[in-house]
């Protein structure tokens, strides 16, 4: 997926209308002139949002960092890995003097111009999180920062949003831009604008769904489970021995006296029996709910008649009124009356909301791409799929397609706008084009990468690899050899390195 460029400030501009002479006009620009200067000046003694990306490098089992054109911003001198919140700003967090048998460590913060920041605190950490992959990221907004054995947030520009009085601070797992915080022993919430959405006053909390939106699962002292909005506001008393992640707008999964029962947000029993357990709440509620029993799923109104039987190994909803379901080890799709729409012959089907389209994956590990009418429109191998730019990618014999969401084909012009580059291939030998379709790079490379969003390609010769820039100029003629490697990438003489997870660049 694409990044974003990142914000330019804006030229600073005279108001001509207010001018009433030439020298009133100079001394304005003047003064102006050293106003500006002065904010730069001060914003880059923490961190300042630019045109650049930052990224980790890494060379001679050292870490560094390079900027998004391959030139070393801070030279890989450090034993640990450098942590990068946020790739526009230069905040940039080092683990030094460790200790692993007393487990102790030191922390700083450097900018670009290798200046210590955030002087003022013990320790300054980045946030970590994780999602539902076990992918771990860390929060772009705010740094945790530690005074006196006590913690506090502050924002990346360095100013302090939430002070440091919390016994803990940690990331609410695969919920972005909201944390936890512990006093006294007492857990709350705080956002990345430094408010309190909850006090601390809780033994335990949760998400409720995938982002802050769907409210939190709060725990009393006394053991109970009850639910919040994303106010703080309290949305489901808390009564319950367990609330579960299975809601809807005004329903709530939850668990008393060792059963799962469905309930409406007021408190009112909807369904209490012929269940196991409840595992999805239907977006359109009135179609009732996926059930489990005794491993077999099925679906029942909130009446508790049996919609759909409760003989599948699998159930999901795709959309609205379609059950991707599993059956005899294969995957198929069938709707609310059981009628099959898609046979099951698949090994894997899943549903692309922001698409609306499905994803089959048959038993020769090829995909289909269905529309939501369930007719076949694409096939191949899926290479990539941007929510963020509307389109995909699938291999299609030798030859690399693009798509767009309503599955017409679209030229690499067309999706990567900004390209100066594109992949092309001859003879078995691959080169690059220009927009108009001049061969800039001749075809002679064994394999190839689409110009990346830094401007660069890499390119394979004799098993292989190096890069060219955005002009088709050899920057790293082909030395390296990355087989075993996940992801083909390169900024300038740097490539991407092994763990595809750690997001870091190599050199020799």
């Amino acid at each position: 997926m694409s990044r974003g460029r990142g914000r330019r400030y804006n030229e600073p501009q005279l108001n001509k209308t207010k001018v009433l002479a030439v020298i009133v006009a100079i001394v304005v620009v003047i003064m102006f002139i050293f106003v500006i200067g002065g904010l730069f000046k001060n914003t880059n003694n923490q961190g300042k949002i630019t045109s650049k990306d930052y990224v980790v490098a890494f060379k001679d089992n050292k870490w560094g960092v390079i900027d998004n054109q391959g030139n070393t911003v801070i030279d890989p001198a450090y034993q640990e890995m450098i942590v990068i919140p946020n790739s526009k700003n230069d905040v940039f967090l080092c683990t030094y003097d460790v200790d692993y048998s007393s487990g102790t460590y030191k922390t700083k913060a450097l900018n670009s111009k290798n200046e210590e920041i955030y002087t003022n605190y013990e320790k300054i950490e980045a946030i970590q999180n994780m999602d539902e992959n076990s992918n771990v990221w860390y929060e772009s907004n705010v740094i945790k920062v530690q005074k006196d054995n006590k913690y506090g947030l502050v924002n990346l520009s360095g100013k302090e949003i939430l002070p440091c009085e919390y016994d803990e601070i940690s990331a609410l797992t695969g919920v972005k831009n909201v944390f936890k915080i512990v006093k006294d022993g007492k857990i709350g919430i705080a956002n990345d604008e430094g408010k309190i959405v909850l006090k601390p006053e809780y033994a335990d909390l949760t998400n409720l769904g995938k982002d802050s939106k769907d409210g939190f699962i709060i725990k009393t002292e006394e053991g109970k489970y009850g639910v919040t909005n994303s106010l703080g506001e309290l949305a489901l008393d808390a009564v319950y021995d367990e609330v579960l992640k299975v809601h809807s707008n005004d329903m709530y999964v939850v668990k008393k006296l060792g059963k799962q029962v469905l309930v409406k947000k007021d408190g009112t029993e909807i369904l209490n029996s012929g269940f196991d357990e409840i595992t999805a709440i239907l977006k359109n509620s009135e179609n009732g709910v996926i059930i489990k029993n005794q491993n077999k799923y099925g679906v029942i109104k909130l009446t508790g008649e049996t919609v759909v039987d409760v003989k599948y190994d699998d159930l999901k909803e795709g959309k609205s009124g379609a059950l991707i379901a599993k059956d005899n080890n294969k995957y198929g799709i069938i709707d609310l009356e059981g009628n099959q729409k898609i046979e099951f012959k698949y090994n894997s089907i899943s549903y692309n909301e922001a698409a609306n389209i499905y994803i089959a994956e048959n038993e020769n590990f090829n995909n289909d791409i269905l529309d939501n009418e369930f007719n076949v429109r694409l096939s191949g191998i899926l290479i990539d799929l941007s929510e963020e730019k509307n389109y995909m990618e699938l291999r299609q014999g030798d030859e690399y397609k693009y798509y767009n969401f309503k599955l017409e084909e679209k030229a690499q012009s067309d999706i990567f706008t900004s390209n100066t580059l594109f992949l092309s291939k001859k003879d078995g030998k691959y080169g690059f084009i220009d927009k108009t379709g001049k061969v800039i790079v001749d075809y002679i490379y064994d394999d190839a990468t689409e110009q990346n969003v830094y401007g660069y390609a890499g390119i394979k010769k004799e098993g292989k690899w190096g890069s060219i820039d955005s002009k088709g100029n050899i920057v790293q003629e082909p030395i390296y050899n990355l087989e075993d490697y996940l992801k083909i990438d390169f900024i300038g003489r740097w490539h991407y390195g092994k763990d595809i997870n750690m997001n870091y660049y190599n050199q020799l």
